[in-house]
């Protein structure tokens, strides 16, 4: 089996040195070169033919996130991200993202080395899944572009009814930039949408500002004992799962700080467990496009307790992991492209 060519750009000579090291313990990686900025990497693009590109963002000569735009029209390859954990990474990451680069690995900002060497499994994965992400995610442009002129204020000082239908929506690999197509497409009241998105805590705020800025409804980080109302997406923090509670006539977010599940803290599993006991026939239930098969079995226990439920198609998914073994285990009820989840969505509601 040919080995997956690996390209790292990076201006940190450190930074090069381990992910070489990282990248290269794994028999189906070959690290073909490393470049300091972006314009070697683009010399070395075309004499290495590289399958997979490691991106840093900030980095002289050229931003990361110019280069990425270049690329992505000229030269369209899987692209996975090096982020550091702070705000401003963040929303560089998520730029990025709606881009078309694959995923991201998060760095922080002091103690590179032993941070880099505890997530080696998962950056090794990461670049694996971007070498064999679905062709059609490297031809497409972004349906959504962050239009920062979208207004949603209208549910800002707008009393909307306690929501008696909840959209429950769990995403990993993929997932941010299909969140935000999906809720583009939606009218401002539609029931609340509840998100388990797999991101670090330091990316909360800054996907709450992405989503918002497309869609008519108000996305929150959701908050303990916050009421669910309409017209509402209430994204889990980074850092908590979130689950759903009845209260009264209507329901509740309930933020849980137990240990992680599937490897995952928020984990779609925790959320969509909650949904199936106490939501019920009044769910419905989408897996979008992931790696790894968090919140599958608990999306069955959806169906099995009357929620309709919608799985991304392989298509259309960047990775076909959650979907796909939810739709194994016999939980989806429809399996549809991205861009026509929204309008089954209304049909549903």
């Amino acid at each position: 089996m040919n080995k997956i060519k690996v390209l790292i750009i990076d201006d940190s000579a450190l930074v090069r040195q381990l992910l070489t090291t990282i990248l290269a313990s794994s028999p189906e990686i070959e690290v073909v070169g490393s470049a300091a900025d972006p314009l070697i990497a683009r010399e070395k693009i075309k004499q290495l033919n590289p399958d997979v590109l490691t991106l840093d963002i900030e980095m002289p000569k050229m931003n990361g996130l110019i280069f990425l735009d270049k690329l992505m029209r000229l030269r369209p390859m899987p692209v996975v991200m090096i982020s550091t954990l702070t705000e401003k990474g963040a929303d560089a990451t998520l730029r990025a993202m709606a881009l078309g680069a694959v995923d991201f690995i998060s760095k922080p900002k002091i103690d590179i080395t032993n941070s880099l060497e505890a997530y080696a499994e998962e950056i090794v994965a990461k670049v694996i899944l971007a070498a064999k992400c679905n062709a059609h995610w490297l031809d497409k442009q972004p349906n959504v572009q962050a239009n920062l002129q979208t207004n949603n204020s209208m549910n800002e000082n707008l009393s909307l009814p306690a929501s008696t239908k909840i959209i429950a929506i769990g995403a990993s690999t993929g997932g941010t930039e299909a969140l935000k197509e999906v809720v583009s497409q939606l009218p401002a009241t539609m029931p609340a949408i509840l998100v388990s998105q797999h991101l670090p805590a330091t990316f909360s705020q800054s996907f709450v500002r992405h989503v918002n800025a497309v869609t008519r409804m108000q996305a929150v980080i959701a908050q303990d004992q916050q009421p669910i109302e309409t017209g509402h997406v209430y994204i889990a923090p980074g850092d908590r799962h979130l689950e759903v509670i009845k209260k009264d006539a209507g329901y509740q977010c309930r933020l849980n700080d137990s240990p992680a599940v599937n490897r995952h803290k928020p984990s779609v599993e925790m959320m969509f467990e909650s949904i199936a006991h106490n939501v019920g026939s009044n769910a419905i239930g989408v897996m979008l496009t992931g790696m790894g098969a968090d919140g599958a079995r608990a999306m069955k226990k959806m169906k099995d307790a009357g929620a309709s439920n919608i799985v991304q198609d392989r298509a259309s998914s960047v990775v076909w992991g959650m979907p796909g073994q939810a739709y194994k285990l016999g939980a989806a009820d429809f399996v549809l492209p991205l861009d026509v989840i929204a309008r089954q969505l209304m049909a549903l509601v």
